[in-house]
């Protein structure tokens, strides 16, 4: 499949690298769709008036952020196009829902526990305080992108797994008035353990990107503490820095 890309010769980015980022934002826009292939590194060079080292150069930097995929026999296919999430206060679900994604949730469970110290440090609660658990897997489309652990005051949130797999979590806290303020946030990196890489569809021991959330409302009371787990090839944080 060709798409239209915009090179500037006259720029002192090296072309490969204009070329990468020009498929890749026709990626993550959507006029290259998962499935789609693209054109040969041959035809690409022709019609760009571009060296083949420079359009492989190109399609290895994309092959290597997990955009593309070579395949013996069939040609450069574009796979599934990476999350990327800015860091705020927001849900996964609402942000799929405002890209070019299709966001799918199934519940793994949906229970009251007892709160362990870490979860009652986090939610001022004491510990063995009764809190409402729930553990779900995020999809983009038919993709398992996230494996999301949350916990909340028991009274604050009455739910079905029904409800949970329908709307994103923070829609249904806006919807028994609940608003969010703001939220200490962690991120990290771990191994995928045995349960992880079976819902996350990955290796053992896989590279996850981490993030932990405790989550206020505007009159500062501890409303969520979350643990998630994200694929890192399908998903990444952005932030903008500014100097001080």
């Amino acid at each position: 499949m060709a798409v239209d890309l915009v090179l500037d010769r006259r720029s002192p980015v090296p072309l490969y690298w204009q070329l990468s980022q020009e498929l890749e934002r026709a990626i993550t826009s959507g006029a290259l769709k998962p499935g789609d292939k693209i054109e040969t590194e041959i035809e690409i060079a022709e019609r760009y008036g571009l060296s083949r080292p420079t359009v492989r150069q190109a399609i290895q930097e994309l092959v290597s952020k997990g955009l593309l995929v070579r395949r013996r026999g069939v040609g450069t296919q574009v796979v599934h196009s990476q999350v990327r999430r800015q860091v705020e206060l927001t849900s996964l679900y609402d942000d799929l829902s405002r890209g070019n994604h299709r966001p799918r949730t199934t519940v793994e469970r949906l229970a009251t526990a007892g709160a362990e110290a870490t979860v009652a440090m986090a939610l001022n609660l004491r510990e063995g305080d009764e809190v409402l658990y729930l553990e779900r897997v995020r999809f983009d489309g038919d993709e398992p992108l996230a494996h999301m652990q949350n916990w909340l005051p028991v009274d604050l949130l009455d739910t079905t797994a029904e409800e949970l797999e329908a709307n994103g979590l923070y829609e249904l806290l806006r919807r028994v008035g609940v608003q969010m303020r703001v939220a200490n946030q962690r991120i990290g990196a771990k191994a995928a353990t045995a349960r992880e890489a079976r819902l996350l569809g990955v290796s053992k021991g896989a590279p996850l990107l981490t993030m932990e959330r405790t989550a206020f409302d505007v009159t500062g009371r501890a409303v969520e503490y979350a643990t998630h787990s994200y694929r890192a090839d399908s998903y990444a944080f952005e932030t903008t820095l500014v100097e001080r």
